[in-house]
């Protein structure tokens, strides 16, 4: 196609962006990764591997150690024996580190984003543009802390070992919104990635012993929900941290009560999104993308359910409808796809099987009617219209890039609609 008939058409062409240094990194790798554990590298105790798979393919990256009790055990150790002389350092000493790590991030904010891009499937555009350069800055941010503990902190102290277990929707953010915080203050931690997206903080691990991390004050030790269990029932912990969805956190809580343990829990949701008559109809849209299709819905804060007023329902519908078939779904990293892959097929499963529920409720369906690629995880834009507020769709947190669409009358009417939920 000439320069003259681009510019006629205006459509996008593919924008990929290469994978070569990761297919490198990866290469490296081979063999299997290893555990972080006490500054140096170990094989797993239980000697087993699973595979980690590119969403976007069905392809395996990588073969993930499995960790055991015995790692677990090294780890939390570890992360005891080194946690008083960390704390005991002077602030801007800490600070360093914190400093050290976010320009190596931003040294290798490339291939952080891509290999995010690969594991999780999420666009390229968001890991490049929005997760790693927010990783960047909380490591920067939280050195901030490091400095000032002694004099806007004066009345606090660090609580110890802190175990924590990130999902797999922002696996880096979420690594540094854990870490970030724990070691700037005097912690030390032990931290499991889900077992989907396991490989930006196998990397994030190799970045900290570049960047002058102490041994033993950030321990990455990977495996499924077992080592997570595992983290949680571990006796030496002294606070627990946990992103995940509500059913685990139920369990987490009810295996640490009576501990003495610390938790923090961050779970599911079904936010609303609410338009009013006298909306900008057409900002409310963009709105609404953002809400619901960014990281394929895959957030807990994801604003699932769209409450409009009634006048103008059918407007929004029509405007979210037209939005919905200029969506572009596709390979991650091309730049110009604006939705990836769901992150597993176990995942996939669940939205398709909530989505029929809906159906079957008698909500209507609507989804763009452009092609899916032929292989992947990949699941289409999709919008239910005629939602009852006691429908599956309306109270179930599905996380994928499904919007649930209810009406309301008033201002009293559409507050009661949305704090009518679970969470």
């Amino acid at each position: 196609m000439s320069i003259a008939e681009i510019l006629d058409h205006m459509e996008y062409g593919p924008a990929p962006e290469s994978d070569k240094e990761v297919r490198a990194w990866l290469k490296g790798h081979a063999e299997g990764t290893g555990l972080f554990i006490d500054g140096a590298w170990r094989k797993p105790e239980t000697g087993t591997w699973f595979d980690t798979l590119d969403p976007s393919t069905g392809a395996v990256l990588a073969k993930v150690a499995q960790a055991g009790q015995a790692d677990v055990d090294a780890a939390v150790k570890a992360a005891r024996k080194v946690q008083a002389r960390w704390a005991g350092l002077p602030g801007h000493q800490r600070a360093r580190v914190l400093y050290a790590i976010a320009r190596l991030i931003q040294k290798h904010s490339r291939l952080f984003a891509v290999l995010e891009s690969l594991d999780n499937g999420k666009p390229i555009r968001e890991t490049r543009d929005l997760d790693i350069p927010l990783v960047a800055r909380h490591f920067y941010h939280h050195a901030g802390w490091a400095q000032l503990m002694e004099t806007e902190f004066p009345d606090r102290a660090p609580v110890g070992v802190c175990g924590q277990i990130i999902p797999w929707n922002f696996p880096l953010l979420m690594l540094a919104w854990k870490i970030a915080p724990a070691i700037a203050l005097g912690n030390t931690v032990v931290l499991k990635p889900a077992e989907f997206t396991s490989l930006t903080a196998i990397l994030f691990a190799e970045i900290c012993q570049e960047a002058g991390v102490p041994p033993g004050v950030v321990n990455i030790v990977t495996g499924d929900g077992a080592a997570g269990e595992m983290i949680v029932k571990h006796p030496d912990i002294d606070k627990l941290a946990f992103t995940g969805s509500t059913e685990v956190g139920r369990r987490i809580r009810e295996a640490s009560a009576g501990s003495g343990k610390a938790l923090t829990l961050e779970l599911g949701g079904k936010s609303p999104f609410i338009v009013y008559d006298d909306a900008d109809l057409d900002g409310a849209v963009e709105g609404v993308v953002d809400a619901i299709w960014f990281n394929q819905g895959q957030v807990c804060c994801a604003g699932s359910r769209l409450l409009v007023q009634e006048g103008v329902a059918e407007a929004v519908y029509a405007k979210l409808r037209a939005r919905m078939a200029n969506l572009r779904v596709g390979d991650p990293l091309d730049k110009s796809v604006d939705m990836g892959a769901i992150v597993d097929p176990v995942q996939l499963k669940r939205i398709k099987e909530l989505v029929a529920k809906g159906e079957a409720e008698g909500a209507t369906l609507f989804q763009a009617n452009k092609g899916l690629p032929a292989k992947g995880c990949f699941f289409p834009p999709s919008l239910f219209t005629n939602v009852a507020p006691a429908s599956t769709i309306a109270e179930v947190e599905i996380f994928g890039p499904v919007l649930a669409a209810m009406t309301f009358r008033t201002p009293d009417e559409a507050v009661a609609i949305a704090n009518n939920s679970r969470y």
